[in-house]
């Protein structure tokens, strides 16, 4: 198991490293909002520069390459802001209730929390040092959380998952 990293955070901890299709599903409509508004501030942006100081070019190749770079920084900024929800760093009290539903089905159901994966343990924990935290690295290198692991800074038995040691005593 790798060290975990454990923060006081002003609200409850729902997961310390979530899988990425998790925080796109848990996406608010103020992060699809954020998502557009970035989509369409970067070539918007351009065009006023184009009016404030008229170049001899073609703007069409430049607003097309605004609108990619628009799109994506526009989408890293909202799995950001998702992502802040999953640590505990702003009010999450949407996710926190949408989290405990759906893990304690998964665990009524017998399954995994958060998947099963066919990778070794040492890939998994690999993932988990390389992926914990990095939404906060995105200018640099952006990497998101593709492989299912078991560390994630939570309590299972808030899911209602026994441990060994209980299902051995009963």
């Amino acid at each position: 198991m790798p060290n975990q990293k454990i923060l006081s955070t002003p609200y409850p901890l729902i997961d310390a490293d979530p899988h990425a299709t998790r925080v796109v599903r848990y996406f608010r409509t103020s992060d699809w909002a954020t998502w557009a508004a970035g989509t369409a501030a970067f070539p918007a942006s351009l065009a006023l520069w184009e009016l404030a100081d008229p170049s001899k070019h073609r703007m069409k190749t430049g607003l097309r390459l605004g609108g990619l770079l628009g799109f994506v920084g526009g989408f890293l900024l909202a799995y950001q802001r998702s992502s802040f929800r999953f640590w505990g760093w702003s009010e999450n009290a949407r996710e926190e209730a949408r989290d405990l539903a759906e893990l304690t089905q998964r665990a009524r159901e017998g399954k995994s929390l958060y998947g099963e994966s066919d990778q070794p343990a040492h890939v998994q924990a690999s993932a988990y040092r390389n992926s914990a935290f990095s939404q906060l690295k995105f200018q640099a290198f952006p990497m998101f959380n593709f492989v299912n692991h078991p560390w994630h800074g939570t309590d299972p038995a808030k899911y209602g998952v026994k441990a060994a040691s209980e299902e051995a005593s009963e």
